[in-house]
């Protein structure tokens, strides 16, 4: 029986991954020498010499001076990460009724929005207005760009295809290869909640053992372990929003009955809130209840001790996100587990937009 081939290491495999460690070494670091990046990475000075000079040449890092060390011998010349010289592009789908999009530089500084009104579009009118947000937004970009994110949600595949996407109707859509061949430049989609999640780690210095709840048109969560996204083997880790937990309850997009979502995404929140606003506590109580009993087993089973949920601060800060961590440290306490840190987002509604600069970074740079 013929064995399955194995893709062997190349040469030029190793280059890009040696440039990433010194890479992400002068992006997240301050001013430093080509010496003080041969020790922190462990390459040759001669490697990292090298390497260095394809960065600066590539306009991505720049020296800034010599260093004040009063050590003996001709100072060091620094090296600092330019974050000016490229655009990122990022487009967040997930919010209802709207297209978010924006521009920013490569250190997650925002340098303009493109907004798009959805009004009730689904199918080929939604993905007639992504398009068209996509190619306004590259050709608002006034630096090189080096590349696309854009979180969506629904299931995503590891080459970007939407497989399932209920509140869009999108199904097996190669939505980014398509937008790649459109715009002539890299383009990474991934589902919303797992660019969220990358975000927190990159720009809200979240845990390398995480996971990231996100309530908006639907309800997801990212999940990293060890610093690497949880993909699972259907690419659907982390949807936890069409998990049943009321078989009574209201009809799902998904053809289901009783979601989670059908309970805490921002529409089914709202409505609620709205058909009892003298009871809003513990409309919002309730919410978190439910969202805490979804995530306990996760919790549990995976020992994390970093939950962040992301959302409209309105729904979420308060009642919602205290029930939450109650219901979750009460399932999953133990003396042997660590305190529960739960809390909520730092990043506000620009959570996947910035994750999908993080996510750019990440498949363009190698920066995590």
């Amino acid at each position: 029986m013929q064995q399955p081939s194995r893709r062997s290491l190349r040469p030029e495999d190793t280059r890009r991954s040696n440039l990433a460690l010194v890479l992400q070494d002068i992006y997240d670091g301050p001013a430093l020498s080509r010496a003080d990046l041969a020790r922190s990475t462990g390459l040759t000075k001669v490697t990292v010499s090298d390497l260095v000079a394809e960065l600066m040449a590539s306009g991505l890092v720049h020296e800034v001076g010599t260093s004040a060390d009063a050590r003996p011998g001709k100072p060091s010349t620094l090296l600092t990460f330019d974050p000016g010289s490229r655009d990122i592009l990022a487009i967040d789908l997930s919010a209802k009724d709207q297209l978010r999009g924006a521009i920013f530089t490569l250190g997650g500084t925002l340098v303009s929005r493109i907004d798009r009104r959805l009004d009730g579009a689904v199918g080929a009118e939604a993905l007639a207005a992504a398009r068209g947000l996509a190619k306004d937004l590259l050709s608002a970009a006034t630096r090189p760009v080096l590349g696309l994110g854009v979180g969506t949600p629904g299931t995503v595949d590891s080459e970007g295809r939407v497989l399932r996407a209920p509140n869009l109707r999108w199904r097996d859509l190669g939505l980014q290869d398509l937008l790649a061949a459109e715009l002539g430049i890299p383009v990474r989609v991934q589902n919303d909640a797992n660019v969220a999640v990358l975000a927190e780690r990159r720009f809200a210095g979240g845990a390398d053992d995480l996971i990231r709840v996100h309530l908006s048109r639907g309800v997801g969560a990212g999940v990293l372990v060890g610093g690497q996204l949880v993909s699972g083997a259907a690419s659907d880790a982390g949807e936890i929003g069409h998990v049943v937990i009321d078989e009574d309850g209201a009809d799902c997009p998904c053809g289901k009955v009783g979601c989670l979502e059908t309970w805490i995404s921002v529409p089914a929140l709202t409505a609620r809130v709205e058909a009892e606003p003298e009871r809003r506590d513990h409309v919002l109580a309730e919410a978190g209840t439910r969202l805490g009993a979804a995530l306990a087993p996760v919790v549990g089973m995976l020992g994390l001790a970093h939950v962040v949920v992301g959302g409209p601060s309105a729904l979420i800060d308060g009642p919602l996100v205290a029930a939450t961590r109650e219901t979750v440290a009460h399932r999953t306490q133990s003396d042997f587990r660590p305190d529960l840190d739960l809390k909520v987002s730092s990043l506000g509604s620009d959570a996947v937009l910035m994750g999908a600069v993080a996510l750019v970074l990440l498949s363009e740079l190698g920066v995590a």
